[in-house]
């Protein structure tokens, strides 16, 4: 039965566009960058909003090169951009605290 549960989870967020197999590579991304502007002397807050940025930056460039149509609605490309940045941003606040 718990099973099932975690299935319907995962199989609503996959379906509705929240999570895909870049999920990861944002948050891999959203570390990395983070990491990088602390080692180059960033505060705390600077190290994070270096992600805010490149993350924004990055899919502004994502829609300008692919638009919506890959993710095939525009809601499910809503979902995914929100999902992306939540999870990069989410990690590096993370790593921070």
């Amino acid at each position: 039965m718990k099973l099932n549960f975690h299935h319907g989870i995962v199989g609503y967020l996959t379906d509705n566009g929240w999570l895909d197999h870049w999920t990861a590579v944002h948050m891999a991304a959203g570390a990395f960058i983070c990491k990088v502007a602390q080692w180059c002397g960033a505060s705390d807050l600077w190290a994070v909003l270096w992600v805010v940025i490149i993350g924004i930056a990055w899919e502004v460039l994502e829609w300008v090169i692919e638009s919506w149509r890959p993710y095939g609605s525009k809601q499910k490309w809503f979902n995914n951009t929100i999902s992306d940045l939540v999870v990069e941003i989410g990690l590096a606040a993370w790593m921070v605290v």
